[in-house]
């Protein structure tokens, strides 16, 4: 089947923007068209459909050609031939073939998710306050690191703040919190505690909401700016540790 016949039955993903993940298995060749930023969401364990990955309903020896694998085969090889399951062992291990352009989009955007971890969850031990995210970019970029877009974020941050901690202060950390919100704003703030980490007790008291949790310090400061403005300055915390 060839290339122009394929883009007929693409579902979501266009000719032009899908790329091939290609996995070489047994001394045989698997491959499929998917769009590249849901095929690497879901290396990096999002939940999400393979119908809403896959570009074309289909497994093949050569997805340029239109060249299919043998039903026979996929289940000799895989234990199965049903597409899904089929694509879903590809896409884990198979190797994802990008264009430049799309690499540079991943790329940055991996290093956003990378960034956005380091700063929600880091402090600076020196002065205990947050590092905002345009500070842990510069460290990165002038410490030269590489970013990964086939791992995920979270699997790239350890290697990240070793490499820039010679450049910057940076301590991961949480801490432990004690608020009182009065009774007017509780409701308000309910969502909010929960949002921003682990509510570890929580009771009343004369008429305030009294609760303890644990929040990454580096979410300290928009913690404080949020509760403030939901209760109009009225909460009380206090930094337990």
């Amino acid at each position: 089947m060839p290339v122009a016949v394929l883009s007929t039955i693409f579902k979501m993903v266009s000719l032009d923007n899908s790329v091939i993940v290609r996995l070489k298995t047994h001394g045989e060749n698997f491959e499929i068209f998917v769009d590249p930023d849901l095929a690497l969401k879901y290396r990096d364990g999002e939940k999400i459909g393979i119908d809403q990955i896959l570009a074309v309903e289909g497994i093949f020896k050569d997805a340029k050609a239109g060249d299919k694998a043998s039903e026979e085969l996929m289940k000799k090889i895989f234990g199965t031939n049903e597409i899904y399951n089929v694509a879903d062992k590809i896409l884990k291990k198979g190797k994802l073939h990008l264009t430049v352009e799309q690499r540079r989009h991943l790329m940055e955007e991996r290093k956003r998710q990378i960034i956005s971890i380091i700063s929600r969850n880091s402090i600076n031990p020196q002065t205990k306050t947050p590092h905002p995210p345009s500070r842990i970019e510069k460290a990165m970029d002038e410490a030269k690191v590489s970013v990964d877009i086939s791992k995920s974020a979270k699997e790239q941050v350890d290697k990240i703040v070793k490499a820039i901690r010679h450049i910057l202060p940076i301590k991961f950390e949480t801490l432990d919190i004690a608020v009182k919100i009065p009774a007017q704003y509780s409701g308000r703030c309910y969502k909010t505690l929960r949002e921003f980490g682990d509510v570890k007790k929580e009771e009343w008291e004369k008429n305030s909401l009294m609760c303890l949790l644990r929040i990454p310090g580096g979410l300290q400061d928009e913690f404080y700016s949020k509760l403030n403005s939901l209760t109009h300055g009225e909460v009380k915390i206090k930094v337990l540790r």
